[in-house]
């Protein structure tokens, strides 16, 4: 047997070495000796000759090293691990549950969009493998790193909101992790960036709506309200947006293109369009080239709804 960070071994306790702990080894006389830290021993001070189970680890000099401690995740594993640092240099520093760190190097993360990268606190799900050197280094999971972990959506879970985590951003959306709760570990799940209400970063914690289930037992997920819902919410809060504008208009109509739609409403441009077909059926808005204005009835009821709203705050 190798001793190797990131393992759990059975070693037996040879001799103790104050003021810095215990040497522990395999079985046998040969092998090499590994210092347990008396500070490692937390559940139990060994003597000579006991067997004791540890995690193996490399100190910050670069010795191998053993602790009592139960670790978040093991050599080859997979596991969802909290962003404690970052090193603008080396990468994100992510909780391991021994007292140190598991290293995350920039290499794992889009160059060209920082704007994606984790944030103190946000987590994810990593896979942890050695670097050259035989050192526990982190590296982000994959879609077929869940294999054999993830579960098939149940067709109940249709337009429910669930809690999700992102394990990957792409150009048109990300790949997530829905909670799994009671039916196991969770569920892949992709968010497209029409169906985002804004923008989403790696390890980050979201509620997303299961707008379908798949036949291969993923989730289609969407930040937003079913069409029908989320056309009266996008309608009203056009109307509010154009009350606000100096003439009650804006420069936004059916010809504006979609990217634009998107980062100024957060909006899929077929989300604005049926939320400004319903302002304009209603003889709320009217649309004048590439504008679209208030109408004399609009603008009636924007002033009710502000009037209303002035009064709801006045009885607080």
């Amino acid at each position: 047997m190798t001793l190797e960070a990131g393992t759990t071994a059975r070693l037996r306790v040879r001799r103790e070495a104050p003021p810095y702990g215990w040497f522990v080894a395999e079985e046998g006389e040969g092998g090499p000796e590994v210092l347990l830290p008396y500070a490692e021993a937390v559940e139990r001070r060994p003597e000579a000759g006991d067997e004791t189970e540890v995690f193996l680890f490399h100190d910050d000099k670069g010795r191998m090293t053993a602790t009592q401690r139960k670790p978040l995740i093991r050599l080859g594993e997979l596991a969802r691990l909290a962003v404690a640092d970052f090193h603008p240099r080396f990468g994100y520093f992510l909780e391991m549950g021994i007292g140190r760190q598991l290293l995350l190097p920039l290499k794992e993360l889009p160059a060209e969009r920082r704007n994606v990268w984790p944030e103190t606190g946000d987590e994810l799900f990593v896979v942890m493998k050695h670097d050259k050197e035989g050192r526990m280094l982190g590296r982000l999971a994959k879609a077929d790193d869940f294999a054999g972990l993830a579960v098939r959506a149940p067709n109940a879970w249709k337009n429910e909101w669930k809690e999700a985590w992102v394990t990957d951003v792409f150009r048109d959306g990300v790949f997530a992790l829905v909670e799994g709760g009671v039916i196991g570990f969770g569920v892949l799940g992709y968010v497209h960036e029409s169906v985002m209400t804004r923008p989403l970063r790696i390890g980050e914690k979201f509620k997303a709506r299961v707008s379908a289930v798949r036949d291969d037992g993923r989730a289609n997920l969407s930040m937003r309200l079913p069409k029908e819902k989320g056309r009266l919410e996008d309608a009203d809060r056009l109307l509010a947006f154009l009350r606000d504008r100096p003439g009650g208009g804006m420069p936004y109509s059916d010809e504006t293109p979609a990217d634009i739609i998107q980062k100024r409403f957060g909006l899929s441009k077929a989300a604005f369009k049926r939320a400004l077909g319903k302002l304009m059926k209603e003889g709320l808005a009217t649309q004048q080239g590439s504008w679209t204005y208030l109408t004399e009835t609009g603008k009636s009821a924007a002033v009710s709804a502000g009037t209303a709203e002035e009064a709801d705050g006045g009885d607080g």
